[in-house]
């Protein structure tokens, strides 16, 4: 099964917030500052002995290398050894969900993202998440609504996935009849932007005039232009998760309505 766009927790703030637990030094005051702010579940992370906090984050960041090998099963072997140590993790929870979705239990998934959007309130990457299930079980209202919050809460300089997040949108609108908000947002960026929202906007237009051969032509000119394949493959799985195209792994693509 071909996965969704998915954005992933850093382990850099709970990496060193252990470390700096972990010194035997004077505490700092700026360490002091930071562990004042951080949230409950966090604190409670730190008040883990030492060996738990370094078993957990051994666990944690074994399943987040194994699942880029897409070792989906392994993967929650892994998370279900670090949630013995500590449960109230969002990474843990957000890549639980990930695992769900790799293996189309988006039931579960939701359940998961949920779950790490209440320990990491705000979170965009945990709200993109929670956006494409809806998006994949084709509940385009609530898909648009948390598509929209999550943009707002990316950085500005974030073009790799606010432009995909503004695409999203847009064809969740499609589906949702508004053509006077589409036709804003196909028109929304040019050719000279550094991402291939514009190529990939023309060709949904052009597959919406039932002119498929127009369309792979403005696919084409986004793969000569964007090479690398990895910046394209979302972009792809969008087109495929929405229905205009078929799956390169044989699924017949559900006929655009």
């Amino acid at each position: 099964m071909k996965a969704t766009a998915l954005l992933f927790l850093s382990l850099g703030v709970l990496l060193t917030t252990v470390a700096a637990q972990n010194k035997t030094a004077p505490a700092d005051p700026k360490v002091a500052a930071t562990k004042q702010e951080l949230q409950p579940n966090q604190q409670a992370f730190l008040n883990l002995p030492e060996e738990s906090r370094n078993a957990f984050t051994k666990h944690l960041g074994e399943a987040y290398r194994i699942f880029q090998q897409k070792r989906v099963f392994e993967t929650l072997n892994e998370l279900d050894k670090a949630s013995a140590i500590f449960k109230d993790s969002p990474e843990l929870c957000n890549l639980r969900g990930s695992c769900y979705v790799e293996i189309r239990s988006f039931d579960k998934a939701l359940v998961e993202f949920n779950k790490a959007s209440a320990l990491s309130k705000d979170n965009p990457s945990i709200l993109f998440n929670i956006a494409e299930v809806y998006f994949v079980t084709k509940e385009w209202q609530k898909a648009v609504d948390m598509f929209e919050k999550a943009l707002k809460l990316m950085p500005p300089n974030d073009l790799t996935f606010g432009r995909l997040t503004e695409f999203k949108i847009l064809l969740c609108k499609k589906k949702l009849g508004k053509k006077d908000e589409v036709a804003v947002l196909s028109d929304k960026h040019d050719f000279l932007d550094d991402s291939p929202y514009y190529y990939y906007a023309k060709a949904i237009i052009a597959y919406d005039d039932k002119d498929r051969a127009k369309a792979e032509e403005w696919l084409s000119m986004a793969g000569r232009i964007f090479q690398n394949p990895s910046s394209l493959a979302p972009w792809q799985d969008t087109l495929i998760e929405y229905g205009y195209i078929k799956s390169f792994y044989g699924d017949a693509a559900e006929k655009e309505e």
